[in-house]
């Protein structure tokens, strides 16, 4: 993948992120009005909260991909955007193609998960 095309992935990857990001917390917002509107008369006080837990690890998990495609931003700058920062082996062009945001390969990142818990 050339540097412009890396570019263009990274900026409309950031572009839906932001979208998302932007309906997230329009949503919640809305979601505080009818809150509000409905008074004590709601009959599970418990959903509320669950909403807002949801909404704010959906607002987060955004927020970390936007963190995520600053740092591809700067790999691009300095020119390693095209290998893993935890190995140095070449990330192919399909990943960085599906993931612009990539920055493991995926043998690598697969191994991360399973080691998330």
């Amino acid at each position: 993948m050339d540097p412009e095309r890396a570019k263009e992935r990274i900026a409309a990857e950031r572009e839906r992120v932001t979208e998302l990001l932007r309906n997230a917390v329009g949503a919640r917002l809305d979601d505080n009005v009818a809150e509000k509107d409905a008074g004590d008369d709601d009959a599970d006080g418990a959903q509320p909260l669950e909403h807002r837990e949801i909404d704010s690890a959906v607002v987060r998990s955004l927020q970390i991909r936007l963190e995520a495609l600053s740092r591809a931003d700067e790999r691009l700058a300095d020119g390693t955007y095209w290998t893993s920062i935890e190995s140095g082996l070449p990330i192919p062009d399909e990943r960085l193609e599906v993931d612009p945001a990539a920055d493991l390969t995926v043998d690598e990142a697969e191994r991360h998960e399973h080691h998330d818990y």
